[in-house]
C-alpha cells in the first residue's frame, strides 16, 4: 500500500487533508511545492511518481544559487490530490500548521527514475510558475543511528540559476500561486478552510495534550524535583533473551532536561545546573516541543568527523564556545504535562518520547533502539568505532540509581579516574606532560597508573593552571608508590575527575596505554571507583608488540584538535603493528614529516636524514645516479623511529625490497572532485573491483583517511613497472571513456569538479600510496583503514576511522578483511581493460 504510512499519520476526522481515496493511479508528471508553516517553516517538494507524490521536506526552501545546497528530508508519499491542498492542519495533528501552494507545474526526469532513486541521485527539470530549469536531489550518507533519509536539493548551473547577490526567490515571491495569498493570511483560518472566516484562537500545546492518551499506570502528580538518574551496570557481555532493547552508548554528558512553562533547565547527573553552558540552540529546540512540562533524560554530545559521538570533541566545543555543534539524544521520558511516567514500562515511555520529538529540531534527536541480537548490535557498533551499547529491559520501570535493568557493554576500555598528581611538560613550562591517576576503593585512594597522552596544548595548559592551585607536598595515594611511579610527580589534592581510554588492565591493576579524553566536572571525586567486575577483567595483558625506542619529548602534540601526542602515536602503532607489518616492512617508503605537529611545517622525505634513529634502515637505490638512500623499516622499533622523527604519514612503494623492480600490488586511487557524493564513490569502487576481477585479480578496498578510496589488487611480482602502470592507466582511461561525466583520468584539478579522478600514477617506480593503518596529517588524526566490501556503506566515509576509534574496531573484528591479501596474489596476465563496458 503506497499511502499506508501517509494515512497512519493522520486522523481524517480532524484534518481535511485528502485521504487519497480519489487519487488516480495513472502516471503523470506534475510537481508542487507547498510552503508549510508547521512548528517550523519549511517547503515540501512533491514530484509525481507511480501514482503518488514522492515528497521531500526542504528545511530552508529551494535556492536558485547552485552553490547553496538545501537539506531535503525524504518523507512519506502523498496522494496526488494533495497537490491542490491549501489551508490549515489542526494543531496537535501530524504537521499541524498552515499550508499554501507556493509553486506548481510539471517536471521531467533527466535520468531513469528507478535507478536514480536507488543510487540516491535524481536529476530533473522543473517547469513551474516560479521555478524552472535543471535541479538535483542527492542522497546524503546516513550517519550511525540516524533515522531520517536526508537528501540535498541543488539548483543546476543553467540560465535559470541566480548569483549569490541576487534577491532570494523565497523573499521575492512569497505568495501562493493558487490564491495569491501569503501564508500569514491563511494562518488565521479554521483548520482545513481555504477561504477567510475570521481569526480563531489556536492553542497548540493545549490541543496536543488533549490528543494524547493517558496510560493507566501514569500517575497524575505535580512535577517532581530533580530525579536521580538511572545508571547502567558495566558488564563485558551483552545480555540476551526476550525483553531487552539495545541502544547505542553515547560519549558525552548525561543531562536531565526539565521543561517547565516555557523555561528550561539542563541538569547534570548530580543535579548541577549547566543550562548556560550549552547556548541557545538546544534551549530553543526544547522550548518548541508541544509540552508545557516535561522531564527528558538523555545525553548531550558532539559528533566527530566519522559521525560518532566524541567526548574530546565535546570538550573542545565547550572550550571554544561552538554551541552549534551540540546534539541532544533523548532516550527516556520521566514526566509529561501532569503525568509521572516513571511507573510505566520503558517501551511505553519511549513511544511517548518519540511522539513528543516527532517534529523536533535536528539538534534534538530520539535515541533509536534495536531488539535484535544484542551481541550482533554490539559487534557492529564496535566495528564502526562507536563507544558501546546500553541494554535495557523493555518492560522495566524507571528506577533511580545503578541497577541491572540497564547494562552497558563497551567496545574499548574507558574509566573515570581522579587526578592525584602530574608531571610537568618537557616542551613547555606552562603545560602538564602526564597525569597520575587513581580511583577510590573501600574509602582508600588507589593508584591506577599514568595518563601520558590525549592532551591538546590548550588542555595541557589549562590542566597545569588548575592543578598548580591544588598542589600538596605528600602523596594522596594509599600505600607507597614505587620509584618509577613517583619519578617527576607533583602531587595534588584528589579533586579533579577525568575520563580516560586505555587498552587493558594489567595484572597488578594499572591501566595500559591510557589516553586523556576530558574532565568530568559532573561527577564528585569520591564517587569514582573502578568500573566492572574484577573477575571479568583480563588477568594479564593481551599480547601486543612492544617497542624499545626512547621517545624524546613524548608529550609533544602532533594533532592539536585530537590531542594525539608522540607517545600516543607510538602506542597506536604498537597496537596495530601485527595488522600493518605486511604492508610496510621491507618496502621503500616516502614520509610526510611534521616534527612540530600538523599545525606547523610539514615536508616529504624520501631519503635518510641526519639524526634519524638506528632502527630506520637505508638502502642505496641502484637506479639513483646520486646514490641517495631509500628509507625502509623491518620492525616495530623502526616504525616508532619514524614517529620519533615526526613522520605522520607513511607511503610505501608498490614493490618489496625482495624484488624492487617488479610490483607486488596495483593501486587504483579514487579521488573525488568537489560535488561528488559518497554514494557515488562507493559505486565507483565497486566498478573498479569488477574491472580488476575481470582481469583475473582479487580486489581489496581501504579508506584513505582523507576523501577517497583505494582499491588494491595483490600481484605475483612478474610484470615490471611500466606494464603495471600501463594496466592501471588502461583502467582509468576505460572508466573515463565509459562515463566521461563521472570520471577523469587526467591530473588537472581544474577539470575535476563533479568528477572522480581515477589516479593510476601511484603505480610508477618511486611512486607511493598511503599505507594501510597509517595516520594522515589531517585534523582528527584520521587513518587509512582496510575494510571489507560488505562494509562499504554511507556509514563509513573516508575519514571515519581515527587513532581514537581504530582499536575498538580491530579488537571487535570477527575476521581481518585483508587477512588473505598476499594469498590472493595473481600474475598480471590480463587483456587490456580498455574495452567499453556496457
Amino acid at each position: 500500500m503506497p499511502l499506508e504510512t501517509y494515512r497512519k499519520k493522520r486522523d481524517f476526522k480532524k484534518t481535511t487533508e485528502p485521504d487519497g481515496s480519489s487519487s488516480t493511479t495513472t502516471s503523470g508528471n506534475s510537481f508542487v511545492i507547498q510552503k508549510h508553516a508547521a512548528r517550523r517553516l519549511h517547503y515540501d517538494l512533491r514530484l509525481e511518481m507511480n501514482g503518488v507524490l514522492a515528497s521531500w521536506a526542504v528545511t530552508r526552501g529551494p535556492s536558485l544559487v547552485p552553490s547553496e545546497k538545501r537539506l531535503a528530508v525524504h518523507v512519506e508519499d502523498h496522494p496526488l490530490d494533495y497537490g491542490d491542498f491549501e489551508g490549515t492542519i489542526p494543531q496537535g495533528e501530524y504537521g499541524g500548521g498552515t499550508v499554501i501552494v507556493w509553486d506548481r507545474g510539471t517536471w521531467k526526469p533527466l535520468i531513469d527514475i528507478k535507478k536514480g532513486m536507488a543510487k540516491g541521485h535524481l536529476e530533473f527539470e522543473l517547469s513551474g510558475e516560479k521555478l524552472e530549469g535543471r535541479w538535483h536531489l542527492v542522497r546524503l550518507p546516513k550517519r550511525p543511528r540516524e533515522k531520517r533519509d536526508n537528501w540535498l536539493l541543488i539548483k543546476g548551473d543553467d540560465e535559470f540559476a541566480n548569483t549569490e547577490d541576487a534577491k532570494d526567490i523565497l523573499e521575492a515571491r512569497p505568495e501562493s500561486v493558487k490564491t495569491g495569498r501569503q501564508i500569514d493570511e491563511v494562518a488565521g483560518e479554521a483548520p482545513g478552510w481555504s477561504s477567510k472566516t475570521g481569526k480563531i484562537d489556536q492553542k497548540a500545546k493545549v490541543q496536543a495534550a488533549s490528543n494524547r492518551k493517558s496510560s493507566k499506570k501514569a500517575k497524575q502528580s505535580p512535577m517532581p524535583d530533580f530525579v536521580e538518574p538511572q545508571l547502567a551496570t558495566l558488564k563485558p557481555k551483552v545480555p540476551t533473551g526476550k525483553g531487552w532493547l539495545y541502544e547505542i552508548k553515547f560519549d558525552g554528558y548525561r543531562l536531565q532536561a526539565r521543561l517547565e512553562d516555557g523555561s528550561l533547565k539542563l541538569l547534570t547527573r548530580t543535579g548541577l545546573d549547566w543550562t548556560e553552558r550549552f547556548g541557545d540552540r538546544i534551549a530553543r529546540a526544547f522550548k518548541a516541543l508541544p509540552a508545557d512540562k516535561a522531564i527528558i533524560d538523555g545525553e548531550l554530545v558532539v559528533e566527530g568527523a566519522g559521525g560518532t559521538s566524541d567526548f574530546s570533541a565535546l570538550q573542545a566545543a565547550l572550550s571554544d564556545g561552538e554551541t552549534d555543534r551540540f546534539v541532544f539524544y533523548a532516550f527516556d521520558l520521566l514526566y509529561l504535562d501532569g503525568e509521572d511516567l516513571r511507573a510505566q514500562s520503558l517501551v511505553d515511555r519511549k513511544v511517548a518520547l518519540q511522539q513528543l520529538l516527532e517534529n523536533a529540531e535536528d539538534c534534538l534527536r530520539f535515541s533509536e533502539h534495536f531488539d535484535d541480537d544484542g551481541e550482533l548490535v554490539l559487534r557492529h557498533a564496535c566495528q564502526l568505532g562507536i563507544e558501546g551499547v546500553v541494554s535495557k529491559q523493555g518492560q522495566a520501570t524507571y528506577q533511580s540509581g545503578r541497577n541491572k535493568d540497564w547494562i552497558k557493554s563497551k567496545c574499548s576500555a574507558s574509566q573515570e579516574v581522579v587526578i592525584g598528581g602530574y608531571v610537568p611538560s618537557t616542551v613547555s613550562d606552562t603545560q602538564i606532560g602526564s597525569l597520575v591517576a587513581g580511583v577510590f576503593e573501600d574509602g582508600k585512594f588507589r593508584h591506577v597508573g599514568r595518563i601520558g597522552t590525549g592532551f591538546s596544548r590548550e588542555v595541557a595548559a589549562d590542566l597545569f593552571q588548575r592543578l598548580a592551585k591544588i598542589e600538596r607536598q605528600t602523596s594522596p595515594f594509599s600505600g607507597k608508590l614505587d620509584a618509577a611511579a613517583r619519578r617527576g610527580v607533583k602531587f595534588v589534592k584528589p579533586q579533579l575527575v577525568a575520563e580516560v581510554e586505555f587498552s587493558t588492565w594489567t595484572a597488578d591493576g594499572l591501566m595500559r596505554h591510557a589516553a586523556f579524553r576530558g574532565l568530568r566536572e559532573d561527577k564528585p571525586a569520591k564517587e569514582v571507583v573502578r568500573e566492572g567486575e574484577k573477575a571479568a577483567m583480563p588477568e594479564k595483558v593481551p599480547t601486543r608488540a612492544q617497542f624499545t625506542v626512547e621517545l624524546t619529548n613524548p608529550d609533544r602534540v602532533y594533532w592539536k584538535d585530537a590531542g594525539v601526542t608522540k607517545e600516543r602515536l607510538a602506542n597506536y602503532y604498537a597496537q596495530v603493528w601485527p595488522f600493518m607489518q605486511p604492508f610496510v616492512a621491507n618496502r621503500a617508503l616516502a614520509l610526510l614529516r611534521c616534527p612540530g605537529g600538523i599545525a606547523e611545517q610539514c615536508f616529504f622525505q624520501k631519503h635518510g636524514w641526519k639524526g634519524m634513529t638506528d632502527e630506520i634502515r637505508t638502502l642505496v637505490d641502484p637506479q639513483d645516479k646520486d646514490d641517495d638512500t631509500l628509507i625502509f623499516v623491518d620492525s616495530l622499533d623502526g616504525l616508532v623511529g619514524l614517529v620519533q622523527g615526526g613522520a605522520l604519514e607513511i607511503h610505501p612503494w608498490q614493490s618489496s625490497l625482495d624484488d624492487l623492480e617488479h610490483p607486488d600490488q596495483v593501486v587504483i586511487d579514487l579521488d573525488p572532485g568537489d560535488g561528488v557524493k559518497w554514494a557515488t564513490m562507493l559505486d565507483a569502487a565497486r566498478q573498479v573491483r569488477q574491472r580488476l576481477e575481470d582481469a583475473g585479480l582479487a580486489a581489496f578496498v581501504k579508506t584513505t583517511g582523507g576523501k577517497g578510496l583505494h582499491v588494491v589488487a595483490p600481484l605475483i611480482p612478474k610484470a615490471g613497472w611500466d606494464e603495471v602502470k600501463g594496466f592501471a592507466r588502461d583502467i582509468a582511461d576505460a572508466m573515463e571513456a565509459d562515463d566521461p561525466d563521472g570520471f577523469i583520468a587526467k591530473a588537472s584539478k581544474a577539470e575535476r569538479k563533479g568528477k572522480i579522478y581515477v589516479d593510476y600514477l601511484r603505480n610508477g617506480r618511486n611512486a607511493t600510496a598511503i599505507a594501510p593503518y597509517s595516520t594522515r596529517a589531517r585534523n582528527g588524526a584520521t587513518i587509512a583503514m582496510p575494510v571489507g566490501w560488505k562494509e562499504l556503506s554511507p556509514a563509513i566515509e573516508s575519514s571515519h576511522f581515527t587513532v581514537a576509534n581504530a582499536m575498538a574496531r580491530l579488537d571487535n573484528l570477527t575476521a581481518d578483511p585483508w587477512a588473505d591479501f598476499r594469498k590472493a596474489a595473481a600474475p598480471l596476465e590480463a587483456p587490456s581493460p580498455r574495452k567499453k563496458r556496457r
